[in-house]
Order: structure tokens, then C-alpha cells, then sequence
């Protein structure tokens, strides 16, 4: 089976912006993935976040797979974030009269669910925060790669 990798809205929120500090580090990735042929993914949730400033035409569609959120993901989403509640001890009267389940948790139920996917690629330092909450009452199929760190140091790859 072909390894995929599901992008973060952080993460092409730094590839498309050449003056993030971080814009080098998600293009290194990026060209990366695409030259070692993981299939890069995106789910439509970061899409809309996206898109709350950006445009779907900016996104690299050509190269990416749009992950639709659909009721396999949110099931897996609501055990994710009941999960998440609990070691958050979020109390039981915050969820009333409806939990509003957070996009890590839709996102990481997506990421669990790709049979593919094997990382959640970010540069949101909270994304990781959350997966070790997570790791806490279950064990996901996937792990996080941050952006902080060049992807040639990830992969032990020498910058020459």
C-alpha cells in the first residue's frame, strides 16, 4: 500500500506564504513527499478553515486528494474527543446541551481512519499536545510530523 500523508491547515498556511518563517520548512516537505510519491491529502475541514482567509484556488489542487468528512470520521471524531474531554477533565455541564467536538479531533479521525495515512503534517505545536492526550485512552494509527523541525532532519536526510 502507497503511504499517504494528511496536511494541516498550518501547513499550507506556511507553503503558501513566502514570508512565514516556517515557509522553507513546509516547502522542503512538500517537495519531498512529492518526489519520494506519498500521496499528499487534504481534508475538506481544512479546507473551510482555509478558506476562512484564503481561497480554495490557492491551494495546490493538482497535487493534493481531498479527504471528504464523512460518518465513518465523525463516529471515530466523537470517541476521539470524548477521549480528549476526559483527560482535558473538561466538566460535563461545558458539553451541554451539545459538545462542540474540536477539528483536531475531526482531523485525527480522519488521519486514523486513511488506511494510508501514517502522518498528520503541522506546525501546530497544540496538534501534538492534543495526540499525547489522545495516546492517553487509545492508540491512533498515525503520528504527527511538526514543521519546526526541516524535513531533511526528520528524515535524516543530509543538507548538503
Amino acid at each position: 500500500m502507497k503511504h499517504s500523508v494528511l496536511l494541516d491547515t498550518s501547513f499550507f498556511i506556511r507553503l503558501l506564504n513566502d514570508d512565514d518563517p516556517l515557509h522553507m520548512n513546509a516547502l522542503g516537505y512538500y517537495k519531498y513527499y512529492l518526489e519520494k510519491e506519498i500521496a499528499l491529502k487534504v481534508s475538506t475541514i481544512s479546507i473551510a478553515e482555509y478558506c476562512v482567509i484564503g481561497s480554495l484556488k490557492d491551494l495546490p489542487l493538482r497535487n493534493l486528494q481531498i479527504v471528504p468528512f464523512n460518518s465513518d470520521h465523525a463516529v471515530r471524531a466523537g470517541e476521539f474527543a470524548k477521549i480528549i474531554f476526559t483527560e482535558n477533565r473538561t466538566s460535563p455541564e461545558k458539553l451541554k446541551p451539545r459538545a462542540i467536538i474540536p477539528n483536531d479531533a475531526k482531523l485525527f479521525a480522519q488521519a486514523d481512519l486513511g488506511k494510508s495515512i501514517t502522518h498528520f503534517v503541522t506546525s501546530d505545536v497544540r496538534s501534538k499536545k492534543t495526540l499525547d492526550l489522545l495516546k492517553r485512552g487509545t492508540i491512533p494509527h498515525f503520528d504527527i510530523l511538526s514543521i519546526q523541525t526541516p524535513y531533511h532532519q526528520s528524515f535524516g536526510i543530509l543538507d548538503l
